[in-house]
């Protein structure tokens, strides 16, 4: 359920960027004057998707990752840098959150400069997706302490797939 929601605000992040960007170089050529706000949502939908998904990409395993780790033999150091990563992962998201939090609570009174935006929205989105990453990290690292990391598997040549 969580994951849904996730992925439609970031799919609607990306619609908007997309249908914004084509407005901007429509206006190039229309006769009449730009909209300044276009890129300016433009690139704040850009920050949103960006984190709003990133606990998503957490949860499904698509986050940066040393892949070295997952072809050593042994499943238990396996499973114990599995788990290091995810803590290390949910820290950084917790500092993150504490960052975030700071700046919903003391830019409000800043406005961006073409929609005239509270700055606070800019940091409450990105707040919601820090917070999805600590929470997501936290069970991805309950989980591989609990059943241990996948197997690694091979593809005809040895090289691992996943």
């Amino acid at each position: 359920m969580l994951t849904a929601v996730e992925l439609s605000i970031g799919v609607a992040a990306l619609l908007l960027i997309f249908a914004l960007v084509l407005l901007q170089a429509a206006q190039r050529y229309l006769p009449i004057d730009g909209w300044p706000w276009t890129g300016e949502l433009a690139r704040f939908c850009l920050v949103w998707l960006t984190f709003v998904v990133a606990g998503v990409l957490v949860s499904s395993d698509s986050h940066i990752a040393i892949e070295m780790i997952d072809m050593a033999p042994s499943a238990r150091l396996r499973r114990v840098v599995r788990v290091f990563s995810c803590l290390v992962v949910a820290a950084v998201g917790v500092g993150l959150c504490a960052e975030a939090w700071e700046l919903v609570q003391t830019q409000e009174m800043l406005k961006s400069p073409a929609m005239q935006m509270p700055m606070s929205w800019l940091y409450g989105i990105s707040l919601i997706g820090f917070v999805s990453v600590v929470i997501r990290s936290l069970i991805a690292a309950v989980q591989y302490a609990v059943h241990g990391a996948p197997e690694p598997t091979y593809d005809v040549v040895g090289v691992p797939t996943e």
